[in-house]
């Protein structure tokens, strides 16, 4: 019965306090965000007519969880090898040109610059 009830409740024999473990940074799954209600905007205000399954919707989630967790990834491998502390925009404009192809980067670079140039100036 007090095996059970340890085992439930996390006790220790000696300390009738609940015993807090702690997580290993690595061991802890980070959380992806969920961008398909951004999804469901855009597409809405390109075709207003048109409809997108939930199904395609977890896909496109995917995708751009996939490609944001390999930009940073690659921008946090540029600013080790340049021996810095942190992060700077021009080693994210750099991961982007590193890994999406030629049109698809610049059009990913003028649109972004686009968005913080509204956002720092709204």
């Amino acid at each position: 019965m007090v095996r059970s009830i340890i085992k439930q409740y996390g006790y220790s024999r000696r300390h009738l306090t609940p015993t807090y473990r702690k997580k290993s940074y690595l061991s802890t799954s980070f959380g992806h965000r969920n961008y398909s209600l951004y999804i469901s905007r855009v597409l809405k205000e390109v075709a207003p007519q048109r409809h997108i399954s939930s199904r395609t919707l977890d896909m496109m989630n995917a995708l751009i969880n996939n490609i944001f967790e390999r930009i940073a990834t690659e921008a946090h491998h540029l600013m080790c090898s340049r021996n810095r502390c942190t992060l700077a925009p021009e080693d994210i404009q750099r991961a982007v040109y590193l890994l999406l192809p030629g049109k698809l980067a610049k059009y990913a670079m003028a649109f972004g610059d686009e968005a913080v140039h509204r956002y720092v100036h709204s």
